[in-house]
This record gives C-alpha cells, structure tokens and sequence, in this order.
C-alpha cells in the first residue's frame, strides 16, 4: 500500500531521531515540514522514500506506531505535526537525522 493516495501534495517529513526498536526495525520521529498532516490510517503499512542530506536515499514501510509520545491520533498529528512511527527499511539505510520522508 502506498500513501499516495491519501497524502496531499507537497508533504514532506523531517527525521528528528532515529533510533534501533527492540526486536526488528527501527524508531523514527518524525515532524510535517511541509504539506497537510495525513490520516494516521494513511500512513499505516505505508511506503515512503526517505532522503538523506547528501542524496542517499531508502525505500521503508510503516509497520506501526511509537506509543512512547502518547497514542498516535489524527487530530495530535494535525496539532503537533509530529509521530513516532516503527519502520522496516526495504532497501538502502540506514535512515538518520535530517533525513526527509515523503510518499513514495
């Protein structure tokens, strides 16, 4: 599934931390640089492309949701403009500060 379809245009992600998850993946924090905040729904088994501040780049899927900073929820995501969001990365990585996540 992508997020294509129910992802504005022009949205785009900023990776604040990064960080190893306990069993498999990894923990990304991720606050809305630009665009409307999607559903959390939307993002859900999502692809994204994620870039790198020097041009690298990693295809990931969204396996679900830190609950650290609280239950995620559309109406938080839409307020803060951040989540936290566990993730596999399909292929190229590992994903790092600054990074940008869009839609794939």
């Amino acid at each position: 599934m992508s997020a294509n379809g129910s992802t504005g245009p022009g949205l785009v992600f900023r990776v604040l931390d990064a960080l190893d998850a306990p069993h498999t993946g990894r923990i990304l924090r991720l606050r809305l640089q630009s665009g409307e905040a999607p559903s959390i729904k939307s993002l859900r088994n999502a692809e994204l492309r994620a870039t790198g501040p020097e041009g690298e780049s990693c295809r990931l899927r969204v396996l679900g949701f830190a609950l650290f900073g609280g239950k995620p929820s559309d109406d938080r995501l839409a307020r803060t403009g951040r989540i936290d969001v566990h993730i596999e990365e399909i292929d190229g990585g590992p994903i790092g500060l600054r990074w940008e996540v869009t839609p794939s």
